[in-house]
C-alpha cells in the first residue's frame, strides 16, 4: 500500500499545485488561442503529474521503460498502439450509433456537420486522446501499476488503481463562467469539482462506468505486459467520445435519458453494460495476442 499512497500523495499535491497555476497560464494563453479555463487547468494538472511521475517513479525505483510499461522493442509497442486504437474506436462506436439510434443523442443545431468541421473534430479528438492517454496510462498502467504489483500482486493493483483513475475524471467537471473568472479560480474549480464527491449518488452511474473502463485496460496491461495497447485503446476511447461531445447533445426529455449519466452524457449505465462485451473482446482477444506475439518473436 506505501506505493499507492505516495501516487496518491502525488495526485493530491499536484492537483493543490495546478490550481494555483492555472489563472496565470490562462492568462498567457488566452491572448493566443481561444481556451475554456477547465481546459487550461486540466493540461496544466497533467504537466505536473507528468514531472512528478519521473521524480516519484526514480525514487520507488520504477523509472525504467519496463517498469513505465515501454518494456517492448519500439516497432512492436507502435504496432501494438496502433491495434489497440483501432479497438477502441471499434469498440467504442457501436454503442454510440446505437444512442443516437436510440434518440438518446442528437446533433447539435450550432454545429454544422460538413467535411471540414468533421475533420477538425476528428484532428482535435484524435490530439486529446493521444496525450491523455499517454500522460494516464503512462502514469497509472505504467509506473503506478508496476510499484503496487511488486508490493501486492496484479490483482490488488487493478482493483486499488481502476477507481482512483475513476475519480480523476471528476477533477476538472466544474465549470466557472468566463465573466466570473478571476486570480482564485483555480481554486474554485478544484473545490468545486471535488464537492461532486460529496453526492456521491449523483456520479455513482459515471463513476461505475469509468471504473469498469480502468478495470479493462487494468486486465490489458496485466495481459501484454506493457501499456502500448492500453495508450491505443485509451485514446480511441476518448477520440470516438470527443467527438460525439462536440457534435451531439443528450436528449433531455427522453424516457431512457437516465442510462446516460450527467457528467458527460455520455458514459453512463448503458457503457458500463456495454463495458462486459467490451472486456470480453479484449480478454480473448490479447490472450491470442500474448501468445501471438512470443511466438512471432521466437521465429
Amino acid at each position: 500500500m506505501r506505493a499507492f499512497l505516495a501516487f496518491f500523495a502525488l495526485i493530491l499535491l499536484t492537483l493543490a499545485v495546478a490550481a494555483g497555476l492555472a489563472w496565470p497560464a490562462w492568462e498567457l494563453l488566452t491572448p493566443q488561442f481561444d481556451l475554456r479555463f477547465h481546459r487550461v487547468a486540466s493540461r496544466v494538472w497533467m504537466l505536473l503529474v507528468l514531472i512528478g511521475i519521473v521524480l516519484l517513479a526514480r525514487r520507488l525505483a520504477v523509472a525504467d521503460r519496463g517498469s513505465l510499461g515501454y518494456g517492448a522493442p519500439r516497432r512492436i509497442f507502435l504496432r501494438e498502439t496502433g491495434i489497440g486504437l483501432a479497438l477502441g474506436v471499434a469498440t467504442m462506436l457501436p454503442i454510440v450509433l446505437l444512442m443516437f439510434a436510440a434518440g438518446l443523442r442528437a446533433s447539435r443545431a450550432d454545429v454544422a456537420l460538413d467535411t471540414a468541421t468533421l475533420l477538425r473534430l476528428a484532428a482535435a479528438g484524435l490530439g486529446t486522446g493521444l496525450t491523455v492517454a499517454l500522460i494516464e496510462e503512462t502514469f497509472l498502467r505504467g509506473a503506478m501499476h508496476s510499484a503496487v504489483q511488486r508490493e501486492s500482486g496484479p490483482v490488488v493493483a487493478i482493483l486499488l488503481i481502476a477507481p482512483l483513475y475513476a475519480a480523476t475524471h471528476f477533477l476538472a467537471s466544474y465549470r466557472i463562467p468566463p465573466g466570473q473568472l478571476g486570480p482564485g479560480s483555480g481554486f474554485d474549480l478544484l473545490a468545486g469539482s471535488l464537492a461532486a464527491f460529496g453526492q456521491p449518488l449523483s456520479i455513482i452511474d459515471a463513476f461505475l462506468c469509468l471504473t469498469a473502463v480502468g478495470v479493462l485496460l487494468g486486465l490489458v496491461r496485466a495481459l501484454t505486459g506493457n501499456i502500448a495497447a492500453c495508450i491505443g485503446l485509451h485514446a480511441g476511447w476518448v477520440w470516438v467520445i470527443s467527438v460525439v461531445r462536440e457534435a451531439s447533445r443528450p436528449v433531455a426529455d427522453h424516457p431512457a435519458g437516465w442510462l446516460l449519466s450527467d457528467f458527460d452524457g455520455v458514459v453512463g449505465w448503458l457503457v458500463l453494460a456495454w463495458c462486459g462485451v467490451i472486456g470480453a473482446v479484449l480478454v480473448r482477444f490479447y490472450r491470442y495476442r500474448d501468445a501471438s506475439t512470443v511466438r512471432e518473436n521466437l521465429v
